[in-house]
């Protein structure tokens, strides 16, 4: 019953998806950043495509062309060698997405840099990966958390509004929000290592990994 469970929290939090869940929550905190009102604007909605497609989609469809033509034994990519086409693809993605917002008027300087962080993760992770397994997911989330951490400091947000529409408009605290993701991201650690994917340093090198990387990243944009 657990192996089921860690193996749908390890897709639904897959290291792919975290750009766009930062770009929804960045969006949930403060649209007006990127010049609308709401996440459920034209702009919001084209927008969390274009990243969804640019930095999960292609970049996944792209792995599952290596396994397709056997240079992946599984999609899960459970040794070092594997890893190391994929690290490259995507890096190329990201490092092309974060590329194509610079200088973008309608995509703030934030998740651009929330982005970079993302990329810099990606490939320190992947000279980590030379020597030593490191968990991509840790990584994933522990950007996350420094997307969170460094929103929450530097840009001055303490709670934001989510409006439900008929339910009606709530104040949400951006500390429960690191609360949350503090949980998340050791649930997605735990199911890790139920599914014996990884060893706990593996982990913990991929939150550390993850965390600086944002912060990295925020010192070349700000």
């Amino acid at each position: 019953m657990l192996k089921p469970l860690a193996q749908v929290i390890s897709v639904l939090f897959h290291p792919l998806l975290i750009v766009t869940y930062m770009l929804v929550l960045l969006l949930l905190i403060n649209p007006y950043l990127f010049g609308v009102y709401s996440i459920g604007d034209k702009f919001s909605k084209l927008l969390i495509l274009q990243v969804f497609l640019s930095t999960f989609f292609i970049p996944g469809f792209a792995v599952a062309m290596l396994r397709f033509t056997g240079l992946v034994s599984s999609l899960e990519m459970k040794t070092k060698q594997e890893r190391i086409g994929p690290y490259v693809i995507t890096g190329m993605f990201y490092i092309w997405m974060f590329r194509n917002f610079l200088g973008n008027a309608q995509v703030p300087n934030a998740f651009s840099a929330f982005l970079l962080g993302a990329a810099i993760g990606l490939f320190i992770a992947f000279f980590i990966n030379i020597f030593s397994k490191i968990s991509a997911h840790a990584v994933g989330m522990g950007g996350l958390l420094g997307m969170v951490v460094i929103t929450l400091l530097l840009f001055s947000h303490d709670t934001f509004l989510i409006n439900l529409g008929a339910i009606g408009v709530y104040e949400v605290s951006m500390y429960w929000v690191l609360m949350l993701t503090v949980l998340l991201a050791g649930l997605v650690g735990t199911c890790r290592l139920i599914l014996q994917a990884h060893e706990p340093t593996d982990l913990y090198g991929g939150y550390l990994v993850g965390f600086v990387s944002q912060f990295i990243a925020l010192r070349f944009m700000f």
